[in-house]
Parts: structure tokens; sequence; C-alpha cells
């Protein structure tokens, strides 16, 4: 079923995967960390402050939750922040529509000149539960530091689910629920519990996180509490964890005439334009020719006995690294599939 351009976001989907780096010095801070333990607080730090621009930046400039574009298969998107001193080299984002049924993307982000860098895919699964949207959210990232020694650190990073509230209000908005976890491949495990809004009670997007180390290691789990989508503290010392409410960094695009046909902004150009000036009529227009097309795509494949190629990652059953880390706090399930990067996207300019 297609959505109605008038409750639409103007932004594709694929674009989504580049709020993981809306604070790129923090990313690339991870690499800074002088030992394991550093390390994973860094990377818990980094995690959180994507979590406002992951889940609550269209609230913010949409006046209500909107529902992305729907990516094509074989849709991409590709940017960079440039280098500079605070955080080193430029760090670059590709995103690939792997899969439109169900809808996967895939992405990666790399700071080659600090070592840090980030694979992983998401798709979502909706249910209706007492007059909310619960949103799973299937699949998982893999963030690896290439540490001075020649040593590899991975992470394991599990997706919270999300609960859309405020729809028999019509000013929906998304809250997170339930835990997700962060697992280093050195033992440290950053559990993360998520406390919304009740009828009652609460603050949104209040969250609690525990960093507890290996078993070896004797010392006190790292608590912090606060709002994700503003700041935290750490509930020892109370010192300041994270803080979002400073303006993020937008990720630099070629412009749109430079562009590929299968970029998302070359592609969605006049859905977008039509969702933004309130012609919904022009945007549904342009909406249903790019939908018609991909039916005809998916038509002519089916019946010439092929399939589509993807262009910057390859499909595997079992991720390696999710069930080994996984193994080391019972995830569920024990394993996922997975998209390994081909190496192959393109290289912005500085």
């Amino acid at each position: 079923m297609t959505a109605p351009p008038f409750i639409l976001s103007p932004t594709s989907l694929t674009e989504f995967p580049g709020t993981w780096c809306e604070r790129p010095e923090l990313f690339a801070a991870i690499a800074d960390g002088k030992t394991e333990h550093a390390r994973s607080l860094a990377v818990l730090k980094w995690f959180i402050s994507t979590l406002k621009g992951q889940y609550t930046s269209r609230n913010e400039s949409m006046g209500s939750e909107k529902k992305p574009l729907n990516p094509v298969l074989g849709e991409l998107f590709y940017g960079y922040w440039p280098a500079n001193a605070a955080r080193g080299g430029k760090t670059t984002l590709v995103v690939e529509q792997v899969s439109h049924h169900p809808p996967i993307t895939a992405y990666r982000i790399e700071n080659l000149e600090k070592g840090v860098i980030l694979t992983g895919h998401s798709a979502q699964k909706t249910s209706f539960s007492g007059g909310s949207i619960i949103v799973k959210q299937v699949g998982h990232a893999v963030l690896t530091v290439s540490l001075p020694s020649g040593e590899t650190e991975e992470y394991l990073i599990t997706l919270p689910r999300l609960r859309i509230d405020g729809l028999w209000y019509g000013s929906p908005y998304i809250e997170l629920a339930e835990t997700n976890y962060i697992q280093s491949s050195t033992g440290w495990l950053s559990t993360i519990e998520y406390k919304g809004k009740g009828y009652f009670s609460g603050k949104s997007h209040s969250f609690k996180a525990t960093l507890t180390p290996p078993s070896h290691i004797h010392t006190s789990p790292h608590v912090i509490e606060g709002t994700w989508h503003t700041t935290s503290k750490e509930s020892h010392s109370g010192a300041v964890f994270h803080d979002v409410t400073s303006p993020k960094e937008e990720i630099t695009v070629a412009p749109v005439e430079e562009q590929g046909e299968w970029e998302s902004r070359k592609l969605w150009f006049g859905v977008a334009k039509g969702i933004r000036e309130g012609d919904f009529e022009s945007a549904a227009t342009f909406q249903g020719k790019i939908e018609n097309e991909q039916r005809q795509r998916r038509r002519d494949e089916s019946a010439g006995g092929t399939t589509w190629e993807l262009k910057h990652f390859k499909h595997v059953e079992h991720d390696p690294v999710y069930e080994r880390l996984g193994k080391l706090f019972k995830a569920n399930p024990p394993t996922e599939d997975g998209y390994v990067y081909l190496g192959n996207g393109p290289r912005s300019e500085s």
C-alpha cells in the first residue's frame, strides 16, 4: 500500500544511517581511549549521542513524526564529514537499500585515519498495541577499532525497540522501549534500558545505561542516567556524560545534479519537492512513477529468471561476529544474517 504524500517525510530512509555520525568527533574519539574500559565508555557515549538524531529529528523538523520515503531496491546514499584537527581524517558514509520486501538498509561508516569503522543493517517489523505502533528493529551493527598495537577491537550493537505514541492526538512521536546491548570483544558490556513517558509519570526519552566489566576485572559497573535527547550524568560522580543540546553536524552530500539516478536525493527529487511545497498532487504523481518503474523492473527480472545484484554489500546467512559476541550476553536471537561491505564505495574529495 502506498502512503499518501501528506503523511510522508521528504527524506528517504536510506539517509537515516547518517544519524550514526552526526557528531563525528565522538565517533573518531573512540580510537583515542587508552584502555579497553575507556574505549568501551567512549563507544557508549557516542551511541547514546546518536539516538536524538535517529529517533526525534523528524519530529522536530516536521512538527510531528512523519513516515520516511520507502527506498527502492538498489537505492544509494553517499556522503561524508570533512577532515579537521579535532577528528583527524574524513568520515565517509555508504548506504544501499539491499532489500525491498522486507525493506532492509545496509550501511558503512569509516574514519580510516582514526581506524574506526561501523558496518550494519536494519529493518523494521511493525505491530499495533493499545493505541501505539510497536516497531521491532531487525538487524545490528558492528563497530571495529584498529589499535596502534595492530590489534582490532569489535563491538556488537543491537537495536532498541520503538514505540510510536500520540497517534490518537494526531501528533505521533517516537519513544524507545525495552533494552539494547553493546558487547565488546574485550568483555565489557553496556546494557541500555529505556523508560518512556507513561500516562501518569516518567520523563520522555529516559534511559539508564550500565557498563559492566568482564569477569576477570573486579571493579564497580558504571551507571549513567538521563534523557537521551538532551543530557545524562554518571550516577557515581554526577559528572555530565553526554550532551546533545548543541547543533549536530549535517553530512556533506554531492549536489543533486551531480548524483547518479539511483542516489536518494536524485531519485526522490520530484516527490520531496512536492512534499516540501505542499503540492501533494505533484508528489503523488512522481511517487507513482517511481513505484510503477520498480514493479516493472521486478516483473522483467522474474520473466528473465534474473535477480537484482547488490553494488556495495554481499549478504551472508550468518554473521560470525554477531554469533561470537552475542554468546557473551546470550543474544536473542542467537544468530543473525549480515551484509559484508565490498570496499567499493565512492571516494569524495575533502
